[in-house]
This record gives structure tokens, sequence and C-alpha cells, in this order.
């Protein structure tokens, strides 16, 4: 799994057209399964996602072409965990 920080780089950017556009954009993901989390940071300084993407690589393929990226409005960290703990009913996340 994947944690995806997203950091407001250009707020100036950041209109409810472009976030509208980067949600639609993101859409097919969470349709898909590949993500499953995504909200803001509180200050909103940016925003986080949490992804079960297949790699690294096949992440970054999708967010280089996010909208909010392309805009240079937002930049992004990616770090690679293994969920080991969860509540009962996340249990299904774990790796076994």
């Amino acid at each position: 799994m994947f944690l995806v920080d997203m950091t407001f780089t250009d707020i100036e950017k950041i209109t409810v057209e472009l976030t509208n556009q980067h949600k639609c954009y993101l859409e097919k993901e969470y349709k898909a399964g590949l993500l499953m989390f995504g909200g803001r940071k509180i200050p909103r300084t940016g925003g986080i996602l949490i992804s079960k993407h297949a790699s690294e690589q096949a992440l970054k393929q999708v967010l280089d072409l996010d909208p909010f990226i392309n805009s240079g409005a937002v930049s992004y960290s990616i770090t690679e965990f293994i969920p080991v703990m969860a509540a009962k009913e996340y249990e299904n996340i774990l790796k076994q």
C-alpha cells in the first residue's frame, strides 16, 4: 500500500473548477478499488490518498496525469507501507 502526501505549491491555482477536475480524474481509481481513501489535510495545505496500486510506478503514472499535478498547483510524495494491524472492520486489507 501507499500513502500519498499531496502539498499545495501554488494555492492561487486551487480553484473549485480544478478541484472538481482532480476529483473526477481520480474517480476511476476509486471505482477500480485502487484508491481506498482520500481527503483534505487540516489545515488545508494539501491532501492525503491511500492507495493499493500494484507498484509505486503504477501509482506515479496516475498521479502525474492528475490535474492538480499537471497545473503545478500540487506536489506529492509517496510512502510505501505494509499494514500489519487494523480495526476489525478493516482486517480484510491486511496481507496474509
